[in-house]
């Protein structure tokens, strides 16, 4: 399906080591007529506080990493008891041999709040030190957030709570959001998670997606960089295409005009299961994140060349694998867990990235490229410095 409305290249978030960027104020037309000197005088202090303030952005820092994910675990042989499929079958198609599931008893805000406490600890910041918390996920434990109850177990008693709903672009999206704060110095340490429990949306007799779908848990810490230290968001690009919604989807689907309704007035009000047009899906995802990707770069003024690896959304190995020969990245260059943790959602990304930096793959220095892609349809890339 073609990307409506292409890429929005984030222009103001470009910064290069040791450069901050340029601003440009141009001051309307005036003339003494019209405008008194005292005016006159408002206005220049005005763009000039301006320009200062644009002059003295913040930098931000990927400073720590964490992960969780439940224990239970569905394999490929498993789903064989569910619906007609094999292990062979699924691994040649999507690079999926297990996923992780919630059990009975077990909530996505406790996982949420083990990723954001190792994250805390590989960082060194305390809980009580974060000013900002940012849950991407699209299935909550409360319908109102779930970013409040991480708050609340992991004790950061002083920061402000919000969730943000993107699906499997939320992480690269909340990533970028929080550098803002940091930027703009309102915040000094952030804590962005990406946290999906799809399970519970899951018809674990479709065969188009029961094979897809796990649940986990992935968290980064931003803080602000100190000194003339560059920033770490070198890049982004993000954009969205609501004409793409009807491809994947999980509607609401309980009854209209409850109140007045004489035999659901007291219903539970509920969703429908996952439901995706693969085929569609997967050519708009083949397209976009190579278009993302280099857009964001673009954004940072880097080439390919410089990118050390490629951390995308984990949806489908065929994915990963066109991603990368699109771009001419080689394939050693590119993390993928799919194996492992199948389709997690806002999850993937920050879930991928914890498990490369606490295995030295991905080590202090090295550039990332991140993308997500998915239901909205979204999709956002962030060109980043880890450490």
């Amino acid at each position: 399906m073609p990307l409506a409305g292409g890429s929005r290249v984030l222009a103001d978030q470009q910064v290069k080591p040791n450069c901050l960027p340029r601003q440009s104020h141009t001051c309307p037309p005036f003339t003494a007529s019209r405008w008194s000197s005292a005016r006159r005088r408002s206005l220049v202090c005005s763009v000039t506080v301006r320009a200062h303030a644009a002059q003295t952005l913040q930098g931000c820092k990927l400073a720590g990493s964490g992960s969780s994910v439940p224990e239970a675990v569905l394999s490929n042989t498993d789903l064989e008891k569910l619906v007609e499929t094999n292990d062979e079958w699924i691994a040649s198609r999507t690079g999926i041999r297990r996923r992780h599931v919630l059990a009975q008893g077990e909530s996505l805000s406790q996982h949420a709040a083990t990723a954001a406490q190792r994250a805390l600890e590989m960082a060194g910041i305390a809980a009580g030190d974060v000013d900002l918390i940012i849950l991407a996920t699209s299935s909550p434990d409360d319908l109102f957030g779930s970013a409040c109850q991480v708050q609340a177990l992991i004790g950061a008693k002083k920061a402000l709570c919000f969730d943000l709903t993107a699906a499997c672009s939320g992480f690269v999206v909340g990533l970028v959001t929080g550098a803002q704060f940091i930027r703009t110095g309102t915040y000094r340490n952030v804590l962005v998670i990406g946290a999906d429990a799809l399970s519970r949306y899951v018809d674990w007799r479709d065969r188009g997606t029961c094979i897809l779908f796990g649940d986990g848990c992935g968290a980064v810490v931003l803080t602000q960089q100190q000194g003339e230290q560059p920033c770490s968001l070198l890049g982004s690009s993000m954009a969205s295409d609501g004409l793409g919604q009807k491809h994947l989807n999980a509607m609401y689907c309980g009854e209209g005009m409850k109140p007045l309704h004489e035999t659901h007035a007291s219903a539970r009000g509920s969703f429908e299961n996952i439901s995706m047009s693969g085929q569609e899906v997967f050519k708009f995802a083949v397209r976009a994140v190579p278009t993302v990707v280099e857009a964001a770069l673009a954004n940072a003024g880097r080439t390919k060349d410089e990118v050390d690896w490629l951390v995308l959304h984990q949806a489908n190995q065929r994915i990963l694998d066109s991603a990368a020969t699109r771009l001419g990245v080689p394939s050693d260059r590119v993390i993928s867990n799919l194996a492992e943790y199948g389709n997690t959602s806002a999850a993937s990304i920050p879930l991928a990235l914890d498990e490369a930096v606490r295995a030295n793959t991905i080590v202090p220095g090295n550039v990332l490229a991140l993308a997500g892609f998915g239901a909205g349809l979204t999709w956002a890339s962030a060109i980043v410095r880890w450490g």
